[in-house]
């Protein structure tokens, strides 16, 4: 297939307006999350119903034995680089000089490069989408024993569709669990169904505005109060689960983590899939896009 990088266009209508009003909304969904059916990829019929009404699905045992080992020693020798803790893709903790975040794994690492084209995610990722679908971002994440710090609740797409110019709510995240996911140290926590509705946020979007919420994320972020209406509706998901597992949920899923205080680390690889038939346009709510580590603006399928 040829690549599809292309100069940025003027946006679309904007149907999810945020960072604009002084005051929060809730906002229904107008998009599908499911634009695929059983017939076209690897997901049965259930799972995929299952996706569509709760914004996510798990898979138990997703990649091998051996190959998390690999991954693992991948995880460790990019986290002791020095020379790579200079780049400007990887995020340290706010408190320390550990290593939070790398981005764009998938061009810094050809253990990950591998492992971000493998037919096991990108066969799922299409199948949802209902379309090929290019890497929008790519990053592995640590979370120490002790030391990591939380995430606050927030939406993936409130922040591409602001800050990268995603139009729809046509992408999926698919996180693999290089640790074991325990309730105590620090698992993602999603709100099922809470993707049927989107929360404008408050707040105009700094200049450069990536560069803090890398660390601590504070505009774009939801109120209290959307919050709470959003998990009084639909509770609260736990989402824990052995090394070697893999979560996949859709772009607009309310998510976050609690800190790690335990011995015990959390690490994922975190792959973004976005739909080919939904690239990036002129950001809606900032004045420029994110660099390309954060948001690509190469739109070449994964093959």
């Amino acid at each position: 297939m040829t690549a599809l990088t292309t100069n940025i266009e003027q946006p679309t209508m904007d149907d999810y307006p945020t960072r604009k009003e002084q005051t929060p909304a809730l906002l229904y969904r107008k998009d599908p999350a499911v634009c695929g059916d059983a017939a076209s990829g690897p997901i049965d019929a259930e799972t995929l119903a299952s996706y569509d009404a709760k914004g996510y699905l798990q898979v138990e045992s997703l990649i091998t034995r051996d190959e998390l080992e690999g991954y693992r020693a991948e995880l460790a020798r990019l986290s002791s680089d020095d020379e790579l803790k200079k780049d400007e893709r990887v995020v340290v903790e706010r408190a320390s000089d550990e290593v939070r975040s790398v981005f764009e794994v998938h061009r810094i690492s050809p253990v990950f490069a591998e492992l971000v084209r493998d037919p096991r995610l990108v066969g799922r990722a299409c199948q949802i989408l209902g379309s090929d679908v290019y890497i929008h971002q790519s990053r592995v994440n640590y979370k120490p024993g002790f030391s990591g710090t939380d995430f606050f609740w927030h939406s993936d797409f409130e922040t591409w569709h602001a800050e990268d110019g995603m139009p729809r709510m046509r992408a999926v995240s698919i996180s693999v669990a290089l640790t074991d996911n325990y309730e105590h140290n620090g698992s993602l926590m999603i709100m099922p169904g809470s993707h049927r509705t989107f929360v404008s946020c408050v707040g105009e979007t700094p200049d450069e505005h990536y560069r803090e919420s890398l660390k601590k994320q504070k505009v774009g972020t939801p109120d209290q109060n959307s919050l709470s209406i959003l998990a009084e509706q639909h509770g609260i998901d736990v989402l824990t689960g052995p090394a070697g597992g893999a979560l996949m949920f859709d772009a607009n899923c309310m998510h976050g983590s609690n800190g790690n205080i335990t011995p015990f680390p959390r690490s994922n690889v975190f792959i973004v899939y976005n739909s080919v038939e939904n690239t990036c346009e002129t950001p809606f709510a900032a004045s420029e896009p994110r660099p390309h580590f954060l948001g690509a603006r190469d739109f070449t399928p994964v093959n």
